[in-house]
């Protein structure tokens, strides 16, 4: 599935779940701009190529602003946004998985944590968005893909305001599928599926494995292929939906899984008791 011609902006995407699909993007011929925050990453990818790094504190409007104005400038549009970039559960409490350790509260949390986590997991994807909206629906076509997480763990004890950011940009990705609506983009969301394999559950990862008390984790790399489908013009007309990473399967029509396994967005679909 080509992607030529394409320009993707991959927020957070000089590592982890964004480094997948950034270099899924690229490996389909797509011009794949990647926003982060960590110098390392940005010499990183510079060596590498392929992708094109832009060193932007994602909570800062202007940093925003430039760094669209950056891919528009060098490659001549923004076609698809991918609103990756967020601080994990291992970020905001890094011993959670350790049950000698007692499970946090919210109040544990400091202030300065909250309003980074809110910041950078919903204001940032907002912002990205509102600055590239307005021009793909000129256009009359384009992709947001938003990565939010499982119901479960929006509501998982302890982390108040890591389910508070992402339950904020699943509710707004459904406000926006909906603000959308006939302009030709789309808006949807995809997510791992699971707990990711990725750099930042590295530490949680290998005491929580020692201990027995994690499960399989889902290889970074599952979210390519479903990043791709979205991202072409196969995937025309599909909006609204969530895609999880872990249960598509490459080997299959790209169309057939996200049929398959695509289903409306929305909190809505929590039962209620």
């Amino acid at each position: 599935m080509s992607l030529e011609g394409k320009v993707i902006v991959v927020t957070g995407g000089g590592r982890g779940l964004g480094l997948a699909m950034a270099r899924g993007l690229s490996a389909a011929g797509a011009a794949v701009v990647a926003p982060t925050h960590m110098q390392s990453d940005v010499d990183d990818l510079a060596d590498d190529g392929s992708i094109h790094p832009i060193l932007t504190d994602l909570r800062d409007p202007a940093q925003c602003a430039d760094a669209v104005g950056e891919a528009i400038s060098r490659f001549g549009a923004v076609h698809c946004l991918i609103n990756n970039a967020g601080i994990a559960p291992a970020i905001i409490a890094p011993d959670h998985n350790d049950p000698d350790q007692p499970r946090p509260k919210f109040w544990d949390t400091a202030d300065d944590m909250v309003q980074a986590v809110l910041a950078t997991n919903y204001v940032a994807a907002n912002r990205m968005a509102s600055l590239v909206a307005p021009r793909m629906a000129a256009r009359g076509w384009g992709r947001i893909i938003n990565v939010t997480t499982m119901i479960e763990t929006m509501h998982r004890p302890g982390f108040s305001c890591y389910g508070a950011s992402k339950a904020a940009l699943e509710m707004a990705s459904e406000i926006w599928h909906q603000d959308l609506a006939d302009t030709g983009v789309t808006v949807n969301i995809l997510n791992p599926g699971g707990p990711a394999d990725t750099e930042g559950l590295a530490l949680a990862r290998r005491e929580a494995t020692r201990r027995g008390v994690m499960g399989p984790l889902v290889p970074a790399e599952k979210m390519a292929a479903p990043a791709v489908f979205v991202c072409s013009d196969a995937s025309d007309g599909i909006s609204g939906m969530r895609f999880d990473a872990d249960t598509w399967d490459a080997t299959r029509p790209a169309a057939a899984e996200a049929k398959r396994i695509g289903r409306p967005l929305g909190l809505r679909l929590i039962p209620v008791s």
